[in-house]
């Protein structure tokens, strides 16, 4: 019974939090489709005064796509327009929609970058220039054949795609992939052969409608859906600002306009982002605006555009960056770029989330099953925390040993509450008993269980992971529901095992007793890698309260003999 206060708690906090973000989703303000200025000024620091013009278009643009070509590596298969030579679709082979199963062995890989106008996202690049030739992502590039693969034992892919004007510039828009990774280098090569000094600047955009609002049933099936409380939207870091989220309701409100030297700019959702990651020694601009789409839902864009390019007559100069397409890996992310690591959103418990992750992942790396490591961490943390469950079971035994006294307490003082509580702790002073000593583990308890809700929540690591049987995503519910009803039988057993505690009154005692019913409904919804932390866990405290019992029967026996 002294596991079950804490979880009732647990289960309340819960509770409310997911009322309050269903609430949050389905009442607060979202974005305002406005009309925007066809084009925005971007301060660029050109020499001459001049300020060069980012054109804003949305999915239609100013005229059909010239062409399309096809970029295969082993991880990534993107698909390149070249009116502007943007990434208008990115499927990341490795990562099914839907998990493989024997009927479905080749399930569609996610797309992240997407040209369908519902979940439309591209990543968009170009040069501006205020007094000469510059290819925008509008202009059209010419390539030398529609289709490129990553071929066995090489490891980096180019493409090249050319742009040409009449005054003597000539682009050379380049993306190099490389095997196994989800970072794609980009270098615009500016060529002058005009008789003049070219001035402009280069500029990296993603640009993308919101999520469309999905529809729900009943209230149960929304709340269990957990990628809707996942942050949805642009994402921007500066060394000296650091991380920062722009949700796309703060696109009009608080728009980003800010200068970074070191940072970058993108846009995520729950598994996958997709970044623009300047040079590391470049003083970028960074700013965002909101497209209008001819009435249908805006286009929101953020931007990074790099300083001054000056390329005199007759000389050529590159504007480089890289773009990551791809899972929220953190040991990779860190790799990248600084900061990158921290889209891995595990909300305000992060302190407790990214050890509870690190721990998993090496315990995956021995027994290569997400759902065995969850039953590692269970153990190493009840491990740990055997001396704090120990002093609660010892509370809880020295308490249930004084119930006969503290009934009799009760008759005595009868309504004088002030009295019976004095009287109680002279009695646990007396006695040497510290009644709040359960406490503690429960302020071990809450932030693990929330800790371990984000990682399964936030980490693609867990994403379609499997365990055994019936359970081919530990991050999506039960389909069948039996480690609901397992953790269910778990605390029937620790209320039977239990007697109601000193000092309970009769509503408390009603309330336990619906507990497991309780439980039974909230875990039919949650993640079934944490529903299986917690049939583990009560299995184990189930264990360690028996044995606990036993031996202060034992000694309360030979006391009595």
């Amino acid at each position: 019974m002294n596991q079950l206060r804490p979880m009732l708690v647990i289960a309340l906090f819960f509770v409310a939090y997911l009322l309050w973000q269903a609430w949050d989703q389905d009442y607060a303000p979202h974005p305002v489709s406005t009309p925007t200025a066809a084009a925005v000024s971007s301060d660029s620091g050109n020499a001459s005064g001049a300020t060069p013009t980012i054109a804003n278009t949305g999915a239609d643009g100013t005229a059909t796509a010239a062409q399309l070509i096809t970029v295969t590596t082993d991880v990534l298969r993107l698909t390149i327009d070249t009116r502007g030579g943007s990434i208008v679709r990115s499927e990341l082979l490795n990562y099914p929609v839907t998990p493989r199963t024997k009927k479905n062995p080749d399930p569609a890989p996610i797309r992240l970058l997407d040209d369908n106008a519902s979940d439309y996202f591209a990543a968009q690049s170009g040069l501006v220039s205020a007094d000469g030739a510059a290819p925008d992502h509008r202009a059209v590039f010419q390539v030398a054949q529609t289709s490129y693969a990553l071929t066995d034992g090489q490891d980096a892919l180019n493409v090249d795609l050319i742009w040409t004007d009449a005054s003597g510039i000539k682009v050379v828009k380049r993306y190099t992939l490389h095997r196994g990774s989800y970072v794609i280098d980009l270098d615009q090569q500016i060529d002058n052969g005009s008789g003049k000094t070219w001035d402009g600047n280069a500029y990296r955009q993603l640009q993308r409608v919101d999520r469309p609002v999905p529809v729900y049933h009943n209230f149960l099936e929304r709340i269990s859906d957990q990628s809707r409380y996942g942050f949805f939207g642009a994402v921007w870091y500066s060394p000296e600002q650091k991380f920062n989220k722009l949700a796309y309701d703060k696109f009009q409100k608080e728009p980003l306009q800010a200068q970074a030297t070191g940072g970058w700019v993108g846009m995520m959702q729950q598994y996958f982002l997709g970044v623009w990651i300047p040079p590391t020694k470049e003083a970028d601009t960074f700013s965002s605006s909101i497209v209008d789409n001819n009435g249908a839902a805006p286009h929101y864009v953020i931007r990074t555009v790099s300083p001054q390019i000056s390329v005199a007559a007759g000389q050529q100069a590159t504007s480089s960056a890289q773009l990551y397409l791809g899972p929220k890996l953190p040991d990779q992310l860190q790799t990248i770029a600084p900061g990158l690591e921290l889209t891995i959103d595990y909300g305000m418990l992060k302190i407790f989330a990214e050890p509870l992750h690190w721990v998993l992942a090496q315990l995956d790396k021995i027994t290569h099953n997400w759902g065995v490591s969850i039953i590692l961490l269970v153990l190493l943390i009840n491990l740990v925390t055997f001396k704090f469950t120990n002093a609660q079971f010892e509370s809880a035994a020295k308490m249930r040993k004084l119930k006969p006294r503290m009934d009799a307490l009760k008759e005595r003082y009868g309504d004088d509450r002030q009295k019976m509580q004095q009287a109680m702790m002279d009695l646990y002073k007396k006695e040497k008993v510290n009644p709040a000593a359960g406490c503690l583990p429960l302020l071990i308890t809450i932030p693990i269980f929330y800790g371990l809700y984000y990682v399964l929540r936030d980490s693609v690591e867990l994403r379609q992971a499997p365990f055994f049987g019936w359970i081919h995503d530990l991050s999506a519910a039960d389909p069948y529901f039996v480690l609901p009803v397992l953790y269910t039988i778990v605390m029937l057993a620790q209320q039977w095992l239990m007697p109601p505690q000193a000092g309970m009154d009769p509503t408390q005692q009603k309330m336990m007793k619906f507990m497991p019913l309780m439980f039974a409904v909230i875990f039919l919804f949650f993640p079934s890698g944490l529903v299986l932390y917690y049939v583990v866990n009560g299995l184990c405290r189930l264990l360690q309260q028996w044995w606990m019992m036993r031996r202060h029967d034992s000694a309360a026996a030979k006391a009595t003999a």
